[in-house]
């Protein structure tokens, strides 16, 4: 079914419209909650999460992207389990890894004033991923949003697992360039 016409349940209050969506994206939606949380049956709890929010967000908004909309709420559902949860003492996935490597791009002290760099921080990488290529750009947002392994990257873009790496090292490296000449010093 066309993710227009699932849409449209929602706007209708169709319960099928849950049923279409977790049938169409659901096991994309728990993969990347695996990738965060490495345990099935957490993932499984944030893909039903996901779908609640789902439901209770369309209407009154309208994603033009659906599986980008409910991949979004599942991530997020995800991250905050994990903080929740002491990633060491779980096994943390893919996540520690991830915030290993962002950890010398990203303040990490919790004030006031560095939640409103964080906003700002936002903005200045989401500029930074739109200016680059459109590999780089799909696979830096492939690790960092979706928290895909290097392996799994390239599969999907025909690399090796070295040359995945390679490219994040290197568009890390850039990022840290960007961040400085924007006012950030790391």
């Amino acid at each position: 079914m066309l993710d227009e016409k699932i849409i449209e349940l929602y706007f209708e209050r169709n319960e099928e419209a849950i049923e279409k969506s977790a049938e169409k994206y659901g096991a994309y939606c728990r993969r990347i909650a695996k990738n965060l949380l490495n345990n099935e049956e957490d993932s499984e709890e944030c893909l039903n999460s996901a779908l609640l929010i789902l439901w209770n967000s369309i209407p009154p908004q309208k994603p033009k992207n659906l599986k980008l909309f409910f991949a979004k709420i599942a991530r997020n559902i995800a991250l905050e389990k994990l903080r929740r949860k002491n990633a060491k003492k779980r096994g943390g996935g893919e996540a520690e890894e991830i915030f290993e490597e962002l950890s010398e791009l990203i303040p990490s002290d919790d004030d006031t004033e560095e939640t409103v760099v964080a906003g700002e921080l936002k903005e200045i990488i989401n500029s930074f991923v739109k200016d680059l290529p459109e590999k780089e750009s799909k696979i830096f947002i492939r690790r960092y949003f979706f928290f895909e392994t290097p392996k799994e990257i390239g599969k999907r873009f025909g690399f090796s697992q070295n040359r995945v790496s390679v490219i994040l090292h290197r568009t890390r490296k850039k990022l840290k360039d960007y961040l400085e000449k924007e006012g950030y010093s790391l």
